[in-house]
């Protein structure tokens, strides 16, 4: 927690009068803290004496057209909600920005820890390996929802998914773009007629990775106990939440989510190939397609996203002090997007 980014101050009285009118049970005084990080949707923490909740609102300035749809998080969770799925409790969704200058919503704040290092060393080794077995069944979970009965019929367009995730986020990065980048300049002109046949339509969550989860506060065998930050989600190819999951085991360890060089039989943590067999065993596939396009494919999308970043750096509308840097891994990833786009034939 942080205290709040001078810019993204809000009307803190404005706020605590709509929680009054809005959430039952509400009781103030209220304390407001930002998260942090948070490259996309401003996040904020509110305390009362009694409660504890979560804000998500839009950045202000200009947006892109398809970005920063927190309305679309709110009514995803709540659907989820409603089926017994791992995700906070929804509140309320405000669509007036004069409340606190942008539409935002409230819900839970769960209680547990979020692990940002893979490698988890806080947790003893079968901690370890059950955190990510839960992290694994928990997207297997989220794949096998019936989401035309939960009311989700039209959250996303059935079929071409990834024809279509790559016409946006070409659109973004031409939108956001700072410097050209040749990897990138081959990678939009090379994935549009090389990619893959869609066999199943789920949910996606379109940024499932494990500091997006909340864990039980148990730490002897940790459950994912709420799946956070749904900006990306749409209808579309299971594949895509699991081959980007599946990336934290091909790149370099780096502090973060990548596992790649660490002695994972040590950590006991599960390797790839296990990874990909729970899946399979828990979504009743017989095996995985050959991975590079995916893998490809899945970095040219975070370059679009750091790049988005990068055009808000620009703008002067980026919520965190750290995003200059991740901006900076654009040229990076696009290269490294590159790299699997030629193993799988480019």
């Amino acid at each position: 927690m942080k205290p709040i980014d001078a810019r993204l101050r809000i009307d803190e009285a404005a706020l605590e009068a709509w929680l009054y009118a809005t959430i039952k049970g509400y009781a103030g005084p209220l304390q407001v803290m930002q998260f942090k990080g948070g490259q996309s949707n401003p996040t904020y923490r509110l305390e009362t004496p009694g409660c504890s909740y979560v804000l998500r609102r839009k950045p202000s300035g200009t947006l892109l057209p398809s970005a920063h749809a927190v309305d679309r998080e709110f009514r995803l969770i709540s659907a989820l909600y409603g089926a017994s799925f791992p995700v906070p409790r929804p509140y309320a969704l405000c669509e007036d920005p004069s409340v606190i200058g942008a539409m935002f919503y409230v819900m839970q704040a769960v209680a547990g820890p979020i692990y940002w290092d893979g490698s988890l060393p806080d947790l003893a080794p079968a901690a370890r390996r059950a955190a990510y077995m839960s992290m694994i069944e928990t997207l297997a979970r989220l794949h096998k929802v019936d989401y035309a009965a939960i009311g989700l019929a039209d959250y996303g367009r059935p079929g071409n998914y990834f024809a279509r995730q790559v016409e946006r986020w070409t659109r973004q990065y031409r939108a956001s773009e700072t410097d050209r980048i040749e990897a990138a300049e081959r990678l939009m002109a090379w994935l549009p007629g090389s990619v893959p046949e869609q066999a199943r339509t789920s949910i996606v969550h379109g940024d499932y990775r494990i500091d997006n989860l909340i864990f039980t506060p148990t730490s002897s065998t940790p459950r994912v106990a709420a799946v956070l930050d749904w900006e990306l989600s749409t209808l579309g190819d299971p594949l895509a939440d699991f081959t980007y999951l599946l990336m934290g085991w091909v790149l370099p360890a780096d502090g973060r989510s990548a596992l790649a060089g660490l002695d994972l039989a040590v950590l006991d943590i599960p390797d790839r190939a296990a990874a990909v067999a729970l899946y399979c065993e828990l979504t009743g596939r017989e095996g995985l397609p050959e991975l590079d396009w995916y893998f490809a494919y899945n970095l040219f999308r975070l370059v679009g996203i750091v790049q988005g970043i990068a055009g808000r750096v620009r703008d002067g509308t980026a919520s965190s002090a750290r995003a200059a840097e991740a901006a900076a891994r654009a040229p990076m990833l696009a290269e490294a997007a590159w790299q699997f786009a030629l193993r799988a034939g480019a």
